[in-house]
């Protein structure tokens, strides 16, 4: 057997595990390991999920420890790395130094088009309300429309990067007709707060916080021009190896999904320390977000491919991509 015949072999196997993945329930077939091969799955592997304060479902899960008591036995160990946003993240795995991670529409493309290795895993059913482009209570911009020469902030290549540039086409205006202001959360909303930026563009929960709190108003949600989809991303050649760890994750996230639906109060309860947020804060944002997770299709790799084709066009990128060759497999139509 040659080894192009291996790969494609090998290949077929990962696929073959990777699809039995199925909507709300992502347990697979692992074949059962002779004595040899258990012996060297219990030696010591490391599983590095990069994770962002405001993905609940991820700091839950490292919160309540339900991978640790899943994957330790298995030789596996868990490290958790916090980013500011999903732009940060996809650098780490970029780089080689986490193996998952959970973020928006854009990072992934921002992150294929510098070559990144990584593979689509599944992706969250549209949030549209969890986004959106938010103005001061006192401001006099009452539409977008009025945003032409304006001072926007958001977090470059982030979610809210694609809605800003969504909503300002929506609205008539070009992406050179206004000034971005690229900042993290945290460092917008002070620019926010002082009257340094015209508008914020912004995700939930600091959404929701902003608006509580700043008595900021909503200028424009998510479901005036996105889907606003997020997206469990994994390293390529960790899948490859690993497909089995990476579907337990997606599995345990998809309960922990079900438990917050469940559970809101007590699930913002647990956040508000870690979040630094207000439970009533936490719970609405978390009441924006479906939690609801779903194997990879043609449809939602399409509205990607829309938003890297943009990017290309608007010189954000520096190449075409295919976000097709973000997946292990094509999936069905």
């Amino acid at each position: 057997m040659t080894a192009s015949t291996r790969n494609k072999h090998t290949r077929r196997h990962v696929l073959a595990l990777l699809s039995a993945v199925a909507a709300g329930a992502f347990a697979v077939s692992v074949p059962q390991l002779a004595p040899a091969q258990e012996k060297h799955v219990q030696e010591k592997q490391v599983l590095r999920i990069g994770y962002q304060k405001a993905a609940s479902t991820l700091v839950l899960l490292k919160t309540h420890g339900t991978l640790e008591k899943i994957l330790t036995p298995q030789g596996i160990e868990v490290k958790w790395a916090e980013f500011a946003a999903g732009p940060q993240l996809l650098e780490a795995l970029n780089v080689g130094s986490v193996d998952f991670g959970y973020v928006g529409e854009a990072p992934p493309i921002i992150a294929q088009a510098a070559g990144a290795d990584f593979v689509y895993s599944a992706y969250e059913i549209p949030t549209p309300e969890a986004e959106s482009i938010l103005v001061q209570k006192n401001s006099p911009i009452t539409s977008v429309t009025q945003l032409k020469g304006k001072k926007i902030a958001f977090n470059k290549g982030s979610d809210v990067h694609w809605l800003v540039i969504s909503l300002l086409k929506k609205g008539g205006i070009a992406y050179s007709e206004f000034q971005p202001i690229y900042l993290a959360p945290a460092d917008a909303r002070a620019a926010f707060e002082r009257g340094a930026v015209d508008a914020w563009a912004i995700w939930d929960p600091f959404q929701t916080a902003a608006i509580k709190q700043l008595d900021a108003k909503v200028l424009a949600s998510g479901s005036d021009a996105v889907s606003h989809h997020q997206f469990f991303l994994s390293a390529g050649k960790y899948t490859a190896k690993n497909s089995a760890v990476v579907n337990t994750v997606l599995e345990e996230a998809d309960k922990e999904g079900r438990w917050i639906r469940a559970n809101y109060k007590e699930a913002a309860l647990q956040l508000a320390p870690i979040q630094g947020l207000e439970p009533d804060v936490i719970e609405a944002g978390l009441r924006h977000y479906a939690h609801i997770y779903k194997p990879i299709d043609n449809k939602v790799l399409d509205e990607q491919q829309k938003i890297a084709d943009t990017f290309y066009e608007l010189k954000l990128i520096p190449k075409k991509i295919s976000t097709r060759d973000a997946v292990l497999f094509p999936p069905k139509s």
